[in-house]
C-alpha cells in the first residue's frame, strides 16, 4: 500500500465521494424519508441494493484512500486541495448519515418563535417541518449550547424554507472545517507533527465528508472553534490577550456542544511559559479559563435562554447502542441473566460508573499532564475518554479527539483504526447498524474492555516494577 502513488488515492478518494453522493440522491436521508427504516426494508426498498452497495463501495474507497496516504502526505497545500476535491460531490448532494440538520431547522423555528427550545420540544410549535425529525426527538429538549440556538434561529429567520436552511447550516460546517485547515498546522508545529499529516489525519477520513458536511452536523464548527482556541493558546503562552482570546474561542466551541469545555484544563497548562507551577497556573492559565467562561457566559446571557442545556444533554440516554462501551456492558449483563430468569437493566448502573470513572480519567489525565506535560495531547486523549465513557456515541463524536490527536500523536495507528470502523457504523440514510447488530455487538464490545483493562492493568504494574540494578 505505500507504494501507492499519491495522485491515485487522490482520485480514488474522489470516486468514492461521488458515489456518496449519487447515494444520497437515491436514498440518503432525505426530508420525506422513512423515520423508521431498517437494514432489511431499505434492501427490499427502491433501488435499495444499489443504494447500499453504492454507499459501502464509495465508503471504502474513500477510507482506503485516507488509510493509504495517512504517513506519507507530500505537502500541506496537496492535503487542502484533495480535501476540497471530495467535499464538493457533498455540497450539492442532499444529506447523507444524519437527520440531525433537520432538528437543527425546527429548533431555531422554535428559538425565532419565542419558544425555549430547552424547556418543550419541536413538536410544540408545531414545526412546519416536524415530520422530517425522527420521532424520538420531537419531544425532547435540545441538546445544543446558546450559541448553536442563536445561530440556528438566524437561519431559520434568513432562509424561511427547510431546503435554504440545511444549505446554510452546510455553508456553517464548512467554515468550521476551513476554521480547522487553519487553526491545526499551528497546533501541529508546537506540538512536533508534520503539519501535512495532521491536515490529513483530521480532514481526509470519510467522516468529514459524510458527517460534517454532507450531514451538516454542528460538530464541525465546534471543532473549528476547540483547535482554533488550542492553537492561540499553543502559538502565545504567556501573554495575556492572546491567552484570553484562545480561552474565549473555546468558551464559543463549548457554547456549541459543552463537552468543549473538557479541554479547558489542559488548555490553562499549556497556557503556562516556563514551568508548571501552582502560581503560573494561575497567572498564565487563569487568562484562558477566564475567557472561556466569559464568552460562555456572554452566549448564554445573549441567548435569554439560561443554562437549560445542560437538561438537555441527559437525552443522550434515550438511545441504546453497543458503540459506546458503557451502554454495551450495561446489555451485556441483561443477556447474560436473562437464562437464568432474571431480568433486569443494567444500563443505567453501567452508564452511572461509566461518569464516575471518566471524572476520575480526566482528573488523572490533567495531573499527569501537570507532572510530565504534553496538555495538548492529554486534551486528545480526555476527548477520546469522553466520547468512549458516555452513554452514547456516534461516529461524528469521534472527529473531536480526532482533531486534537491528529496534530499531537506520533503514532497513530489505534485512531486511525477507529475512525475507518466509525465510517462503515451508519448507512447513507442515517441507519444506524449497531442498534441491529446488539448480538454480538455488545458481548464484542464488552470483551474489548475486559481485555483493555487487563492491559492497562498489567502496563500500570509493569511501570511501577524498581529497575533492577547493574
Amino acid at each position: 500500500m505505500s507504494d501507492v502513488p499519491h495522485h491515485l488515492s487522490r482520485w480514488i478518494g474522489l470516486a468514492g465521494s461521488v458515489l456518496l453522493a449519487v447515494a444520497a440522491f437515491l436514498g440518503g436521508a432525505l426530508p420525506d424519508g422513512e423515520l423508521r427504516p431498517t437494514p432489511v426494508s431499505i434492501w427490499q426498498g427502491p433501488d435499495g441494493p444499489l443504494i447500499i452497495g453504492l454507499w459501502l463501495l464509495g465508503t471504502g474507497l474513500l477510507a482506503w484512500a485516507w488509510w493509504s496516504l495517512r504517513n506519507r502526505v507530500p505537502s500541506a497545500r496537496w492535503v487542502l486541495v484533495t480535501v476540497a476535491l471530495w467535499l464538493l460531490p457533498m455540497l450539492v448532494a442532499p444529506p447523507l448519515g444524519s437527520r440531525d440538520v433537520y432538528a437543527y431547522a425546527c429548533q431555531g423555528a422554535s428559538f425565532s418563535a419565542g419558544i425555549n427550545p430547552y424547556e418543550q420540544g419541536v413538536s410544540a410549535l408545531p414545526c412546519p417541518w416536524l415530520d422530517t425529525i425522527s420521532f424520538i426527538w420531537r419531544d425532547t429538549p435540545a441538546p445544543y449550547g446558546p450559541l448553536f440556538v442563536l445561530l440556528a434561529g438566524a437561519v431559520v429567520e434568513a432562509t424561511g424554507s427547510l431546503f435554504a436552511a440545511v444549505a446554510l447550516f452546510r455553508v456553517l460546517a464548512v467554515a468550521g472545517v476551513a476554521l480547522t485547515a487553519w487553526a491545526l498546522p499551528v497546533l501541529a508545529r508546537r506540538c512536533g507533527v508534520p503539519p501535512q499529516r495532521a491536515l490529513w489525519l483530521a480532514l481526509a477520513s470519510p467522516l468529514v465528508p459524510v458527517h460534517l458536511v454532507s450531514g451538516a452536523h454542528n460538530d464541525a464548527l465546534m471543532i473549528g472553534l476547540l483547535v482554533a482556541g488550542l492553537a492561540v493558546v499553543a502559538a502565545r503562552p504567556g501573554r495575556p490577550g492572546p491567552l484570553l482570546a484562545g480561552g474565549a474561542l473555546l468558551g464559543l466551541a463549548a457554547a456549541v456542544k459543552v463537552t468543549a469545555l473538557v479541554v479547558m484544563p489542559f488548555a490553562a497548562l499549556a497556557a503556562i511559559a516556563g514551568a508548571y507551577r501552582i502560581r503560573t497556573l494561575v497567572r498564565d492559565g487563569g487568562w484562558v479559563v477566564g475567557g472561556s467562561l466569559a464568552a460562555l457566559a456572554a452566549a448564554t446571557v445573549a441567548s435569554g435562554l439560561g443554562l437549560g442545556f445542560i437538561s438537555g444533554l441527559e437525552q443522550g440516554g434515550l438511545v441504546v447502542a453497543w458503540t459506546s462501551p458503557p451502554t454495551a456492558v450495561g446489555q451485556t449483563v441483561g443477556y447474560l441473566l436473562a437464562p437464568f430468569g432474571v431480568h433486569v437493566d443494567a444500563l443505567p448502573v453501567t452508564r452511572a460508573i461509566g461518569m464516575v470513572v471518566l471524572i476520575a480519567v480526566l482528573i488523572w489525565l490533567w495531573f499527569r499532564s501537570f507532572r510530565r506535560g504534553e496538555p495538548f495531547w492529554h486534551a486528545g486523549l480526555a476527548l477520546t475518554a469522553t466520547i468512549a465513557l458516555s452513554p452514547l456515541f456516534h461516529p461524528w463524536y469521534w472527529l473531536w479527539p480526532l482533531a486534537v490527536l491528529a496534530a499531537t500523536a506520533h503514532r497513530t495507528l489505534w485512531f486511525s483504526i477507529v475512525t475507518v470502523v466509525s465510517s462503515f457504523l451508519v448507512l447513507a440514510d442515517g441507519t444506524g447498524l449497531p442498534r441491529y447488530t446488539k448480538m454480538p455487538g455488545a458481548p464484542l464490545m464488552t470483551l474489548f474492555v475486559i481485555g483493555l483493562v487487563v492491559w492497562l492493568v498489567r502496563s500500570a504494574r509493569q511501570g511501577r516494577q524498581p529497575v533492577p540494578a547493574d
